[in-house]
């Protein structure tokens, strides 16, 4: 395990110069991770893109865990060529097929392979950034693969809620609840971005939607009727809200003063679906606010300039 303070240094995220990221997204589970993978791929003065994989994911959208990474995979086709980045087409990665089933044993997928692979290609005293908005199964299962990638990566996860939530059953965590205790045990860099309590307030709306997606371009039209359809699907008022989470890990990245953060002491991950605590356990960074009109304003300028 890395030590205190060469944790913290590699907490903190530098605001100028490129990152080298990896995106690790179950992009057909919902709606929100076509915006935040639409927002990184917008924003190549700021990330240097080595590849994005394809987790899995299990709900009313999918079979199973499988069928949601097969789903989530074929997703990243479609944005990828309605973006016009078909350049990267040969660099997705098929993701895990199934959850972890212990705390020692990975899951193998081309996606775990990918993120060993470039981990340990990185150029010495440059990080590679894992932005990780789905079930952290393909992340887990790297770290698992080769215990030495926790001394080349930063891991930026969107999972788990508010540590004073009165549970955490969190989608993201209590699928893979193994996945998420091994990356929270292993001492790897750590950004946690809870969900209840705190990415909650990213919220927008219908009319604001329109306004500033619809008409503007292509990319903005499919963002626009992705969530109308969301919409239907849901059976929503006009008076609905969305939560657009996964926008908000990317969001930090592109611009850590999107955000306010603050160094706690990594949460035990329980099988009971409530944070443990033990101010002895190793550092991570948690996100405890985010300027909600501020990363609106930059992923509608981003998108509508796309």
């Amino acid at each position: 395990m890395l030590s205190r303070s060469e944790l913290l240094k590699r907490l903190e995220v530098p605001k100028e110069g490129k990152l080298s990221v990896i995106l690790d997204t179950d992009a057909y589970n919902e709606i929100d991770d076509q915006f935040a993978i639409c927002y990184m791929l917008a924003n190549t003065d700021r990330f240097d893109i080595k590849g994005i994989c394809a987790a899995p994911f299990f709900n009313e959208r999918s079979s199973s865990p499988k069928d949601g990474e097969e789903k989530s995979y074929r997703e990243l086709e479609r944005i990828l060529d309605v973006t016009g980045k078909s350049e990267l087409l040969n660099n997705i990665y098929h993701g895990s097929h199934s959850f972890l089933q212990d705390s020692k044993t990975p899951v193998e997928s081309d996606a775990a392979n990918f993120i060993v692979k470039t981990a340990n290609e990185m150029p010495e005293n440059q990080l590679l950034y894992v932005v990780a908005i789905g079930a952290i199964t393909n992340v887990a299962s790297a770290i698992l693969t080769d215990p030495s990638i926790v001394d080349k990566i930063v891991v930026v996860w969107l999972g788990g809620h508010d540590i004073h939530w009165p549970d955490n059953r969190e989608f993201n965590c209590f699928q893979d609840t193994k996945s998420a205790a091994v990356v929270f045990d292993c001492g790897v860099p750590l950004i946690q971005a809870p969900c209840m309590g705190v990415i909650s307030h990213f919220s927008t709306t219908e009319p604001e939607l329109r306004k500033e997606l619809k008409g503007k371009n292509e990319i903005c039209d499919y963002l626009y009727e992705t969530s109308m359809f969301w919409k239907e699907e849901h059976h929503c008022t006009d008076y609905f809200s969305k939560v657009y989470w996964d926008v908000v890990p990317v969001a930090y990245l592109r611009n850590p003063d999107f955000c306010g953060t603050k160094i706690i002491s990594s949460p035990i991950i329980t099988d009971r679906h409530v944070y443990g605590f033990d101010d002895r356990r190793h550092p991570i960074k948690y996100i405890y606010w985010l300027n909600r009109d501020e990363i609106f304003h930059d992923l509608f300028t981003k998108m509508q300039n796309f």
